[in-house]
C-alpha cells in the first residue's frame, strides 16, 4: 500500500488523519506547523510529538523532503540555482533571486514539460509526470532553509506548464498562502500559462488574488504557432479572450512575458501588432531577451532592438519592462541545469 503523502495534506486533513491514528485533533495541527512553518524535514525534528505517534507516521505517511544536489551561486547577482532530487529518482531545479524588495523563488510545476516551446531548454526531452504539492511547497522551504533567509515572493514559472498540472497547483496555492503555513500573500504568488484556454477559465472561477502571467511571445497567430505548439490548439484570440474574462473575474491586472529572438519577433511591426492586440486590456509586459541554448538557432534580439521594442509598447500607454537577466554566469535559464545534469548521467 502507498504511504500517505503528508505534506500535501489541509490542516483539517491532517486533524482527521490525527484522529484516525488515535490522537487528539490538536496533534494535527503541531504536524502541520512543523512542516510549514518550522520547515522540519524529518519525523525526528517533531519533538512535541509522542514517540510513539512518530513511529505510525514513518509506517504510514512518506514526508516529502526534496535532496539538494546542486547549487550554483551567481557571482554578478547572488542568484542561486538548485537542483533538487525527488524521491523517485528525477531532478527538478529552482531559482532564488534577491531584489531590494524581497526575495523571490521561482519553482517548477512538472517534471519536464509536454508543451514543447521552440526556445525553452525544459521542453527538451518531453514530460515524465506532475509534481505534488508538497514537492512544490517543498522546493521553497529547502530554500528558505538552505539560504536561511525569508521568501516573499513566489513565480511558478520554472520546468512544466502549471495549468497541466491544475488540481495540485491549486492545494499547492491554497496551502502557501495559508496563514497557518508560510502565509505568503496571494498577491505575491505569480503563475505562468503559456495558454491553456479552459484552465484559465476554471482558474479564474477560484477568485484567487494572484497574477496571471500569460506567455505569448508573438504579436500574431501565426508567429505563434511557429513557436509555440500550444497555439494549434488555441488561437492568440481564444487566449486573449480568456484574459479579458480572468481580469473581470478577479480584478487582477495581467502580465504578459515576450521571449525577444532575434529576427523572428522583435520588429517595430511586431511591436505595432502586439499593441494592437492587448491595448484595451488592463496588463503589464514583460520583455525576456531569449536565452539561447545550443539545441535550438535562436539568438537573443540586440540591445538596440529590443529598447526600440519598449519604446513602441510605451507609445501605446502600455506598462513595460525588459525583465533583467538574474544569474546570467550560471545555468540560469529554464531547464538548463537540469538538462545539463541529465545528459552528465547519460554519458556516463
Amino acid at each position: 500500500m502507498e504511504k500517505t503523502d503528508i505534506k500535501s495534506l489541509s490542516l483539517e486533513e491532517l486533524k482527521s488523519l490525527a484522529v484516525s491514528m488515535g490522537e487528539k485533533p490538536f496533534r494535527g495541527r503541531q504536524l502541520y506547523e512543523w512542516m510549514h512553518k518550522k520547515l522540519a524535514c524529518d519525523y525526528e525534528e517533531m519533538t512535541n510529538l509522542s514517540k510513539d505517534f512518530r513511529e505510525k507516521l514513518q509506517e504510514s505517511c512518506r514526508l516529502v523532503s526534496l535532496n539538494p544536489l546542486e547549487v550554483q551561486t551567481s557571482k554578478i547577482d547572488g542568484t542561486q540555482k538548485y537542483l533538487f532530487a525527488l524521491d523517485d529518482g528525477n531532478v527538478v531545479e529552482s531559482v532564488l533571486m534577491k531584489y531590494k524588495h524581497g526575495n523571490s523563488v521561482c519553482i517548477s510545476s512538472q517534471v519536464g514539460c509536454k508543451m514543447g516551446c521552440r526556445f525553452c531548454a525544459s521542453a527538451i526531452g518531453g514530460w515524465t509526470r506532475n509534481l505534488r504539492p508538497s514537492e512544490m511547497l517543498d522546493q521553497i522551504y529547502k530554500i528558505q532553509r538552505l539560504s536561511k533567509e525569508r521568501v516573499s515572493n513566489v513565480v511558478v514559472m520554472g520546468t512544466g506548464e502549471p495549468l497541466d498540472n491544475y488540481e495540485n497547483l491549486l492545494r499547492f496555492i491554497y496551502m502557501l498562502s495559508d496563514e497557518n503555513g508560510l502565509n505568503i500573500s496571494q498577491r505575491n504568488i505569480t503563475v505562468s500559462t503559456c495558454g491553456i484556454v479552459p484552465r484559465m477559465y476554471d482558474l479564474a472561477e477560484e477568485k484567487l488574488q494572484i497574477t496571471l502571467a500569460i506567455s505569448l511571445h508573438a504579436s500574431s497567430q501565426e508567429k505563434r504557432q511557429e513557436l509555440m505548439p500550444i497555439a494549434n490548439k488555441y488561437s492568440i484570440e481564444e487566449v486573449l479572450e480568456a484574459c479579458r474574462n480572468y481580469f473581470d473575474k478577479t480584478g487582477r491586472r495581467l502580465t504578459f512575458e515576450y521571449s525577444l529572438v532575434g529576427g523572428k519577433n522583435d520588429s517595430q511591426e511586431d511591436a505595432d501588432r502586439l499593441a494592437h492586440l492587448i491595448g484595451n486590456l488592463n496588463c503589464h509586459v514583460n520583455l525576456i531577451p531569449v536565452n539561447p541554448i545550443k539545441e535550438r538557432d535562436f539568438v537573443q534580439s540586440d540591445k538596440k532592438v529590443i529598447e526600440k521594442f519598449q519604446n513602441k509598447l510605451e507609445k501605446y500607454q502600455i506598462n513595460v519592462t525588459i525583465r533583467r537577466e538574474m544569474g546570467r554566469d550560471i545555468d540560469g535559464a529554464c531547464g538548463q541545469l537540469r538538462k545539463r545534469y541529465i545528459n552528465k548521467k547519460e554519458d556516463a
